[in-house]
């Protein structure tokens, strides 16, 4: 249960996380806005906690409860997990719509 778990973790995050850096990872208009920090820091500790928290969570929560419930607590840690990332974490985006990635 907890490779699964794990595995979930970090498929939903890494969907989540990539998809909030798109932009840091291309670049725009000759790469000029990619940013290192975000892609060789930021989204690795983003997807290790991905990895990480299910399972540990699961594995707290069935020293106490059934797991059934244990598994509906990871969800729930996850998804204020995620909502705390999208509160808290915001990498640069597009200036503005019409400033594309050029010709």
């Amino acid at each position: 249960m907890g490779c699964l778990l794990a595995v979930a973790g970090v498929a939903v995050v890494g969907a989540f996380a990539l998809a909030r850096a798109a932009y840091t990872i291309d670049g725009g208009f000759e790469a000029h806005a990619r940013d290192w920090g975000v892609i060789l820091v930021e989204l690795p500790l983003i997807l290790c906690a991905g990895l990480v928290v299910p399972p540990l969570t699961y594995a707290a929560a069935t020293r106490w409860l059934r797991p059934w419930q244990a598994a509906l607590v990871c969800v729930a840690v996850v998804a204020l997990g995620l909502w705390g990332l999208a509160a808290g974490w915001n990498p640069p985006q597009a200036p503005d719509p019409g400033y594309g990635p050029g010709i």
